[in-house]
C-alpha cells in the first residue's frame, strides 16, 4: 500500500487576511514553512495567497508584496464592480480610505429571511460543541439551532446539548434513532421554523457572515438553494494535504449560478452536481424541500450509499426549474482527516457516494438515463483525464491508490444504493410525511 512520508510534506499555516484594514505582519509559527491566507475585500472572498516563511518574521511590506502579485488583478475587478475606485497598488495600510462599498450596502438593506441552521452530529460531542460555539457569532438577526443527534452509541452528545447549557441563539436538539445523514436531517425536518433552512456538519467552524451571505442568494425568488465555500481549517498533515490536492471543497471565489435556464458551458451539467457545492454548506427554502419530502432516505454518510443525499437534493433543484446559487462570500472551515488511513476510506466512500447518486438520479427519474449515457465519454475525461478540473490539482506523488479506491468505489456505488434501498424499504413514506408537517 502506498503512503506518503510523513517528512515528504510540510505543513501549512491557513488564515484570513482583511486588505481592507492594515497589513499585519507574518509570524512564523513551528514547523510552518509556508502559509495560505484567505484574503478578503469588504467581507467578501477574493482568492487564497501563497505566502513561503523562510524567516521567523514576514514584514507587512512583503505580505503586500505577494497579495498584490498574486491577486492584485482580482482585488481591482472587486471594486470595479462595486464602482469605486480601482487602486493602483495596496499598501500596508490596506484600503482603508475606500468609501462605503455598495456590496456591504445591499446587505443592510435586503429583506432578510428567518434561517434555520441544522447540525447532524454522531458520537462527536466535543466537535459538535466546538461548532455551535462558532454559531454565537453570527452577525445575522434570525436564527435557530438544531441539533439532530444521528443514531448516537451514548447519550454523552444529548447530555452536554440539554444538561442546562445557554445559549446565545433559540437551540432544539433532535434525536435520530436509525444512522444516515439524510434520515437524520428528515427526521429533524419538522423542527425547522425557518423560510430557510442551512445545513452544516459538526467538524466545521462558520464565518460570522455565513448566513448574511447564504441569505443574499435567496434575495431573488427564483433561487431554491444556495451553496458556499468550504476552506480547510488546518492544513497540519500529509492526509489533509493530499485532501486539498484532490480538491478539497472549495468551488473557487466567483459567484456562480446555474439552472436550466442558463446552462454553464459544461457537457456534464447537471449531473456533475459536485460542482454546485458540498452538504456541509448548503441551504434550500424550506417548503420547497419539505415539498420535495425531505432527501432520499436511502442516501448520505451512516448509509451502504456512503454519500450522494446532497449531490441528489442540488440536481432536483435544477430538474425543478429552480436556480442554484453559489455564493463564496457564506465561508466556513472544515477540519479534514488527520490519519491516512481515514482519507484512504475517504477515498473510496466518496466514489462510492458518487456511484449512489447516479443510480438514485435513474431511480428516481428514469428518463434520465439516455441522457446520462451520452455524457459517458465526457464524464470519462472528467474521471480519468490529468487535465481535468477534477486531477489537475494533484501533485507528482500523489498516492495511486487513493485515485484507484476512488474509482472502485465509484463502480460499487449502485450496488451499495440497492442495498440501501433495501435496508430503509418502508421509510419513505413515514419521512415524506414528517417532513410535511
Amino acid at each position: 500500500m502506498s503512503r506518503p512520508a510523513a517528512g515528504a510534506m510540510e505543513a501549512v499555516l491557513v488564515g484570513d487576511l482583511d486588505v481592507d484594514a492594515p497589513i499585519p505582519a507574518l509570524e512564523r509559527a513551528g514547523r510552518y514553512r509556508e502559509a495560505r491566507l484567505l484574503v478578503r475585500l469588504h467581507t467578501r472572498p477574493v482568492g487564497e495567497v501563497v505566502v513561503p516563511l523562510s524567516h521567523d518574521r514576514l514584514a507587512p511590506d512583503r505580505v503586500v508584496e505577494a497579495v498584490w502579485s498574486q491577486l492584485g488583478d482580482r482585488i481591482v475587478d472587486h471594486m470595479v464592480v462595486d464602482q469605486l475606485p480601482a487602486p493602483r497598488m495596496l499598501s500596508t495600510a490596506g484600503l482603508i480610505d475606500s468609501p462605503a462599498p455598495p456590496c456591504l450596502e445591499r446587505r443592510s438593506t435586503m429583506t432578510v429571511p428567518s434561517v434555520t441552521v441544522m447540525v447532524a452530529t454522531r458520537d462527536r460531542t466535543e466537535s459538535v460543541l466546538r461548532c455551535l460555539k462558532s454559531l454565537e457569532a453570527l452577525d445575522y438577526p434570525s436564527f435557530d439551532v438544531v441539533v439532530v443527534d444521528s443514531a448516537p452509541s451514548t447519550p454523552e452528545t444529548e447530555r452536554a446539548l440539554t444538561g442546562g447549557h445557554s445559549w446565545r441563539y433559540p437551540f432544539t436538539y433532535v434525536r435520530a434513532d436509525r444512522p444516515g445523514l439524510a434520515f437524520a436531517h428528515n427526521t429533524a425536518l419538522p423542527a425547522v421554523t425557518g423560510e430557510v433552512v442551512a445545513f452544516t456538519d459538526d467538524d466545521v467552524q462558520v464565518d460570522s457572515h455565513w448566513l448574511m451571505a447564504l441569505a443574499e442568494g435567496f434575495d431573488d425568488p427564483a433561487v431554491t438553494c444556495v451553496t458556499g465555500l468550504i476552506l480547510a481549517a488546518e492544513l497540519e498533515t500529509p492526509a489533509q494535504l493530499l485532501l486539498e490536492q484532490s480538491g478539497g471543497f472549495a468551488r473557487g471565489y466567483v459567484e456562480r449560478r446555474f439552472s436550466l435556464n442558463n446552462p454553464p458551458d459544461d457537457q456534464l451539467f447537471p449531473f456533475t452536481a459536485g460542482r454546485f457545492g458540498s452538504g456541509a454548506n448548503m441551504a434550500f427554502r424550506t417548503d420547497w424541500l419539505r415539498g420535495h419530502g425531505g432527501f432520499d432516505w436511502a442516501t448520505g454518510a451512516g448509509t451502504p450509499a456512503r454519500g450522494g443525499d446532497d449531490l441528489l437534493s442540488f440536481l432536483h433543484v435544477i430538474l425543478d426549474g429552480g436556480d442554484l446559487v453559489y455564493q463564496p462570500a457564506a465561508i466556513l472551515r472544515h477540519w479534514h482527516r488527520r490519519e491516512y488511513a481515514g482519507l484512504r476510506r475517504q477515498a473510496f466512500g466518496y466514489g462510492v457516494g458518487l456511484g449512489s447518486y447516479l443510480a438514485a438520479s435513474a431511480c428516481a427519474q428514469p428518463s434520465l438515463v439516455p441522457v446520462m449515457l451520452r455524457r459517458g465519454v465526457p464524464a470519462l475525461r472528467h474521471m480519468l483525464g490529468s487535465a481535468s478540473a477534477k486531477n489537475r490539482g494533484r501533485r507528482p506523488g500523489f498516492p495511486s491508490e487513493l485515485i484507484w479506491r476512488e474509482r472502485a468505489g465509484l463502480v460499487a456505488g449502485p450496488f451499495a444504493y440497492t442495498a440501501s434501498r433495501w435496508r430503509y424499504r418502508g421509510t419513505r413514506d413515514s419521512t415524506r410525511q414528517g417532513a410535511d408537517r
